[in-house]
């Protein structure tokens, strides 16, 4: 499936004149102010909260209802197609912050939030934030700066210099984590060679392993498991993968070496506050999910420690200070990586 009919086709020309079409229906100057304790928060999602990159969402939304920050309900397996209407019923049912991912329903989306200006909206977004939106602030996972680690770490440990890499669609949250893992390996190794390989869905673990297994047949000794079942297909032929978004260490621990860490907590606590002062409004959350804002990692190495190369240790350390003091930017590059 390509980029742009994942999206339905929407394009920025498209939005902005959704926007610019909608502005009279939003409070253009003041930002909302809720105060009411605690918020009450929804989330929306069209796959499994167990789905790796949803997961970050939820456990960050139930690490602040344990706190006392908010009511924190949720609807998974929500249909794009359903995605509007969703919103709708959350709306009106009074809700002072919804939370999702639009990646599939943009122009609709936008368009329920143009209908309820009071309701804040914190949505993953492929596009940015549009002024004549005030309340619905954009969001997306930019942890490439892990990423770059972890390639550094792939690049080190396989011995064949062939590294396969299956993710969903090449979409700009999934392109750029791929093109900053596959920097890191050709900065350690420039010798590695990629095959790279997108299932067309975002959970369909036995597609996934499939795609894994083809490539481990074209010789990967290592995989960038940006997907479900990819780390299934390693563990059963005894290759390595790299994990992304979630740490799956302890389900895997021959296979898994290291894993760029995705925390949502950043992002979600910021816009709690935002909502809570009055102050939140159309805005680019995509910022939190830097290293330098707490917003990625890298996982532990686990059952891998004394087995990295060192020089790739020494390479990971050097450039995590770098990264982390501004010396240095990993480079956020959202068009579709190809095969070497």
């Amino acid at each position: 499936m390509s980029n742009s009919t994942f999206r339905g086709a929407v394009s920025r020309r498209a939005l902005l004149a959704t926007g610019a079409a909608l502005g009279t229906l939003a409070t253009l100057s003041a930002p909302i102010a809720i105060a009411q304790e605690p918020l009450k928060v929804a989330g929306i999602y069209t796959v499994p909260v167990e789905q790796q990159w949803v997961s970050r969402i939820h456990i960050a939304a139930v690490a602040a209802q344990e706190r006392g920050d908010i009511d924190y309900t949720y609807s998974e397996n929500t249909a794009n197609t359903d995605y509007p209407r969703v919103m709708r019923e959350y709306a009106e049912q009074g809700y002072d912050l919804i939370v999702g991912e639009i990646f599939g329903a943009e122009a609709e989306a936008r368009e329920v939030a143009a209908e309820y200006p009071d309701v804040a909206f914190l949505m993953g977004s492929s596009f940015k934030e549009d002024p004549a939106l005030p309340n619905l602030a954009v969001f997306d996972n930019y942890i490439q700066d892990a990423s770059y680690l972890t390639g550094i770490i792939a690049g080190a440990m396989s011995e064949s210099d062939n590294i396969g890499m299956v993710g969903g669609f090449p979409i700009p949250e999934v392109n750029r984590l791929m093109h900053a893992f596959m920097a890191g390996a050709r900065e350690m190794n420039p010798d590695v060679t990629f095959q790279v390989s997108f299932i067309g869905s975002w959970f369909d673990p036995p597609k996934a392993k499939e795609t894994a297994y083809a490539m481990i047949e074209n010789g990967a000794d290592m995989l960038y498991a940006e997907r479900f079942g990819v780390s299934d297909a390693a563990k059963e032929k005894g290759v390595l993968a790299i994990g992304n978004v979630i740490d799956t260490q302890a389900d895997y621990p021959d296979t898994v070496v290291a894993s760029a860490i995705w925390h949502f907590e950043p992002t979600l606590d910021a816009a709690i506050a935002a909502v809570k002062a009055g102050e939140f409004t159309a805005a680019d959350y995509g910022l939190y999910s830097f290293m330098k804002e707490g917003g990625s990692s890298i996982a532990p190495y686990g059952t891998f420690e004394g087995k990295i190369p060192e020089a790739a240790l020494d390479m990971v350390r050097e450039k995590a200070a770098a990264i982390e003091s501004g010396e240095f930017s990993v480079e956020i590059n959202d068009e579709e990586p190809k095969s070497s």
